[in-house]
């Protein structure tokens, strides 16, 4: 019904003058994501558009849970429910593969985009495959993994006098990970319903892949290289291995039955007086510093992953690019709103609803770095993100990290190299099922 809609209003448009207000009013665009602030945030900002060409805006959303689920059941039915679909970075090799995304490629080069938006947001959020030059999204939603913590508990004198006379080295926002482990062991107080740290564990999706990725990475492991799809010697490193052990051993400080938790139990930990520490996606810390959402916002501070023990540094990435829809029937229409989204402009009024901008301008300018508490730490945590494989099949990639990982974090199954060993080997015949690197 809505392709014959869209004719027909597409034959209304070519007879009329297509300044008039009545066509401009019937003109309209929809955009699929999750559920959300920074969708909310989007709508707003579609909002504006409208106000400025007349075109409608709308941004529906749906649960985390359904989100890729309802996307690619629309994307396999060659639907035009969505002109366009705000997608996680690692459904680009999907949505371009399966003919499910226009080609941007054009749009990107004649704008330049490669120099107006920060270098990881393009290699992940709009480049597939990586090093082609073939781009299928603009970078919207900038995001990674950092963490918040009770700015309160670690600056109480008898806190810092205790923790200086335990370890040696005062109190202080975690400069590696073996001080994170030494804090998260500190506050790690039962009989006071005090814990130590909030960390990724759900084994759905792939919350249990962002929350390792930050310990993996910056121990200086890889999940395989990206060019030959080789993962022997890189999963199963012994980086890798000792990544995997710090990440469980921090398991060890988290409150009771934390053993299915992501964004939202994060958040909780510290808005509910649980956690000395917890790691986040920045695009959940904006209700850390409403006082409204959360009563300790006053006492509540921000940073970044910190580096391993060979200094390695990084996090993983979250945030999505934007992608139109390629069975949409007014893909000219949807590619106007980019050319109006990417401009400076746009980008500052993004930022300052609360979007992660990705362009790289506003992300250096101090307006942004100081705007909120955490945006500093945002800033410099999007130069140093890595991510998960983007490849087609990376849905039963997700599932089988969780099917391996996930016993030995939680139910203390086998060891890491055991569990990193049978991941290496479960990914091997993945990739030689697909044809990759054979």
């Amino acid at each position: 019904m809505r392709k014959l809609v869209t004719s027909v209003l597409a034959g209304i448009g070519l007879t009329l003058a297509c300044g008039t207000s009545v066509y401009a009013q019937e003109k309209s665009l929809t955009i699929f994501w999750a559920e959300w602030d920074p969708a909310n945030y989007l709508q707003e900002l579609g909002n504006e558009y409208e106000k400025e060409t007349g075109v409608k805006i709308t941004v529906e959303t749906t649960p985390w849970s359904d989100f890729q689920t309802k996307a690619f059941t629309e994307f396999n039915a060659h639907g035009d429910a969505y002109d366009m679909v705000v997608g996680d970075s690692q459904w680009l090799g999907a949505g371009s593969t399966g003919g499910h995304y226009v080609d941007l490629t054009d749009f990107f080069n004649k704008h330049k985009l490669g120099e107006v938006m920060a270098p990881a947001t393009v290699k992940y959020y709009a480049e597939y495959p990586g090093g082609s030059s073939k781009y299928w999204a603009i970078p919207l939603e900038g995001d990674a993994v950092g963490w918040s913590y009770r700015k309160d508990w670690f600056e109480d004198p008898k806190e810092k006098e205790a923790f200086k006379a335990k370890y040696g080295y005062d109190l202080d926002v975690p400069k590696d990970f073996k001080a994170l482990r030494d804090i998260a062991e500190f506050f790690y107080r039962p009989d006071q319903k005090r814990y130590g740290i909030a960390i990724y564990t759900d084994n759905s999706y792939d919350a249990m892949a962002m929350g390792f990725e930050n310990a993996l990475f910056s121990y200086g492991g890889e999940l395989g290289d990206y060019s030959t799809y080789k993962v022997d010697g890189f999963i199963n490193s012994d980086k890798a291995v000792a990544a995997l052990d710090a990440y469980k051993e921090l398991y060890k400080f988290t409150p009771p039955g934390w053993a299915k938790s992501f964004f939202v139990e994060d958040n909780q930990a510290i808005t509910e007086n649980l956690a000395a520490m917890s790691m986040n996606y920045f695009a959940f810390f904006p209700s850390l510093i409403n006082e409204a959402s959360n009563p300790n916002a006053k006492n509540t501070g921000f940073f970044a992953n910190p580096p391993g023990p060979d200094g390695d540094q990084f996090a993983a990435l979250g945030g999505q690019g934007i992608s139109i829809v390629s069975y949409s029937q007014k893909q000219e229409e949807a590619t106007k709103f980019l050319e109006w989204f990417i401009k400076d402009e746009t980008q500052k009024k993004w930022a300052a609803l609360g979007g992660y901008t990705c362009s790289a301008a506003v992300l250096k300018s101090p307006e942004f770095q100081n705007a909120t508490p955490y945006n500093k730490a945002f800033y410099e945590t999007m130069f140093k993100v890595k991510d998960f494989w983007a490849v087609p099949e990376y849905a039963e990639l997700l599932q089988q990290l969780n099917q391996r990982v996930y016993p030995y974090m939680i139910g203390g199954e086998g060891t890491a190299k055991e569990t990193l060993d049978a991941l290496a080997a479960d990914w091997n015949a993945t990739f030689k099922k697909y044809g990759r690197g054979q």
